[in-house]
This record gives structure tokens, C-alpha cells and sequence, in this order.
């Protein structure tokens, strides 16, 4: 499929360029930044650099193929647009627009309950798998009608953020006395803050539809989401937008992989931003990997358009180095292709995997 931006983006750091261009200060702060100190987020960036591929060569990789399944769908590349909050301040359709570039291309996005223009909405603007993601706040009856309305509308997958107890103290609005429209009028963070295991047995013991739990740290509350029969459990420390001074995600995915021990799938996310990030992702045990600043900078700089060629790109720099690995698909891939305690060369930050940036291209 060949989009229609006539060859304006061949490279992943040229929608950071026109995204930044494009949006006001404080939203562009609001997409970059993390909680406090940013260091969750800088983590985030340096376990994936630690990690190193261990090639391997004389394997026939004329053909390689990087498409995975996903609750009964096939996706051209194990990945998905991770859940992000106020998707219509970085382009006027919001969720609707996403479910449109993700389907043009082919793989599922995650819609935030605290995006417009709805679950419905987004729902008929999809053309692919989709999953509901949503922030409680509200009883158990609140969340059966979002459960309800989730599962009319064809959603392929139900998922709750269980590491949002608390708003964290995002520094680079609040410095300069940001606050967004959502944020401003959001009631209901009580029901958040005391969210359970007992919710998530509830809900598991009263719908069919596949439950993914966000937000999973430690390989402790991954085995208990096990054992509570989650479907899917998500690795994930928000992009560093909640707790500071937390583990990055790639560090954390084997110890998860361990705890889970085949009885759940496994997401996560965390600064994956490029074809070898996703290599190294899934090789550690991961069955699919969240997207989320990287398409943000193409929903504001081409739209739904512009989320399509991002993963156009993205599928070519991924085909390549699963072929550069040895591999001709990610089912061949294994612990035995990474090695963990490289050296890092680039000091981590939001932009560290696109050097070239620093050097004006």
C-alpha cells in the first residue's frame, strides 16, 4: 500500500520535525514530557539501548515476514497504538483518526477513554482490530455500561489501567500553569485509587471478552494477574508519566515473561521507537509492543496519512533487521539473538534514538 503524502517522510525522525513544527508549545511539552525528573523515562530509552542483537548469519532470509496474529486477526507487525489521553489536541479527529491510519495500515490501536470523539465514534472509524482502554471513575455499575457499550461495539479486547492511583506531578506543565481542558474537568479519581484485585476478578468473572491489564511493574503483580485469569498483561510505566525514578520497560519484560510463564500474553511499552526496538522486544519474550509518542508525531503532522507511512517505514526498518538477525519471521526469533549489558553510546533521552535530529537533518 503506498500513501499519499508523495514521499514527504522517509524517515522515522522527520514526523518529530513536522510534529513539533506543527503544535502549540504547551501540547508539544505535553507529548515529549514524563513526571518530576523525567529519569522512568530516560530509563525507559537506556534498557532498550543495553540491549545488543546477536546476528545471525547463512540462513536463508529471502523472505521475510513480520506479520503476527492478535486475537484472531493478522497484524503486519507485532505492534499497536498504545492508549494516550486528549489524541484531538494533537489533530482535530482524534481516536477516530488513528483507528483510520492504524487500519489503512493494518495493525490494532488502543483507544483512551479520555479521548474524543468517543468509543462508538472511533469504533465505525475503524477498519481493523481495536481495543477500549479505560480509566475507572466510577462504582462497578459505571464500568459494566462502558463494559457493555465496549463490547456492542466490536471492540476485540477490554483493557484497565491499574497504575494511575494517583496523578503524578508532570513538571513541564506545571510550570507553566498548563493545565489541559480534560485534566481540568476529570471527577471520579477516587473510584481509580481504590481500584482492586477484587474489580478485576469481578469483571473477568462476569464478561467473555479478553481483559489486558495496563500498567504491570514487577513480576509479582504479573503472576497475580494470572491468577486472576487476565488475558493479556501489559508491561508498562505509562512512558515515565507516572511513577519517577522507576525501572525502564525493556529491564523489566524477563522478569515478567518468567512470572507469567506462558499463561497470558504479554504487551508492552516504553520508548520503542524503532524496527530493532521491536526486535529486541519480542525476542525477550513480548508478543506485542505499544506504540505511543511515535504515532502521535505523525497524527500531528499528516493525520491519519501520516500514521500510515510512519508504519510503512517502520515495517521496513523492522523487515530488515529480522533479516540482518537471521530470522524470517518473529515466531524464530529467541533470547538466544539478544544480549543484555551493552554499552549504551547516546545518553537517554525523549529523542535519543533519532540522532540524526541533533544534527539538523
Amino acid at each position: 500500500m503506498v500513501s499519499d503524502n508523495e514521499g514527504r517522510f522517509l524517515c522515522l525522525h522527520e514526523f518529530v520535525k513536522a510534529a513539533k513544527n506543527k503544535l502549540n508549545p504547551n501540547i508539544w511539552d505535553y507529548l515529549v514530557g514524563a513526571t518530576e525528573t523525567e529519569t522512568t523515562l530516560r530509563r525507559n530509552r537506556m534498557a532498550i539501548d543495553t540491549v545488543a542483537l546477536r546476528p545471525r548469519v547463512l540462513n536463508d532470509v529471502s523472505k521475510v515476514d513480520a506479520s503476527v496474529d492478535f486475537f484472531g486477526h493478522r497484524i503486519r507487525l507485532p505492534v499497536f497504538c498504545a492508549p494516550v489521553g486528549s489524541l484531538e489536541s494533537f489533530e482535530a479527529g482524534g481516536g477516530a483518526t488513528v483507528a483510520k491510519g492504524a487500519g489503512a495500515f493494518g495493525v490494532p490501536y488502543m483507544l483512551s477513554s479520555v479521548s474524543q470523539p468517543g468509543l462508538e465514534a472511533c469504533a465505525e472509524a475503524a477498519s481493523g482490530p481495536k481495543i477500549f482502554q479505560l480509566y475507572v471513575r466510577g462504582g462497578d455499575e459505571w464500568v459494566d455500561e462502558i463494559a457493555e457499550r465496549a463490547i456492542a461495539a466490536g471492540y476485540d479486547a477490554f483493557c484497565l489501567t491499574v497504575d494511575t492511583a494517583h496523578y503524578s506531578r508532570r513538571e513541564r506543565d506545571i510550570a507553566k500553569r498548563f493545565v489541559k481542558t480534560w485534566r481540568a474537568a476529570n471527577t471520579g479519581m477516587d473510584h481509580q485509587a481504590a481500584l482492586s484485585w477484587r474489580e478485576v476478578k469481578r469483571f473477568k468473572d462476569k464478561y467473555k471478552i479478553p481483559l489486558i491489564l495496563k500498567g504491570i511493574g514487577t513480576g509479582e503483580d504479573a503472576a497475580i494477574a494470572c491468577d486472576h485469569g487476565v488475558d493479556v498483561v501489559y508491561c508498562s510505566n505509562h512512558g515515565g508519566r507516572q511513577l519517577d525514578g522507576g525501572r525502564g520497560s525493556l529491564e523489566i519484560l524477563p522478569e515478567i515473561v518468567e512470572a507469567v510463564a506462558g499463561r497470558a500474553k504479554i504487551m508492552v511499552d516504553g520508548s520503542f521507537t524503532r524496527g530493532t526496538d521491536i526486535v529486541k522486544a519480542i525476542a525477550l519474550g513480548a508478543d506485542w509492543v505499544g506504540l505511543g509518542r511515535l504515532y502521535l508525531y505523525a497524527l500531528a503532522a499528516d493525520g491519519a496519512s501520516g500514521i500510515r507511512t510512519l508504519f510503512e517505514i517502520l515495517e521496513d526498518e523492522t523487515i530488515k533487521a529480522l533479516g540482518l538477525t537471521g530470522v524470517n519471521s518473529f515466531a524464530q526469533l529467541n533470547r538466544s539473538h539478544v544480549h543484555i549489558g551493552a554499552p549504551p553510546v547516546i545518553l537517554p533521552h525523549v529523542h535519543s534514538a533519532f540522532p540524526l535530529l541533533a544534527e539538523g537533518y
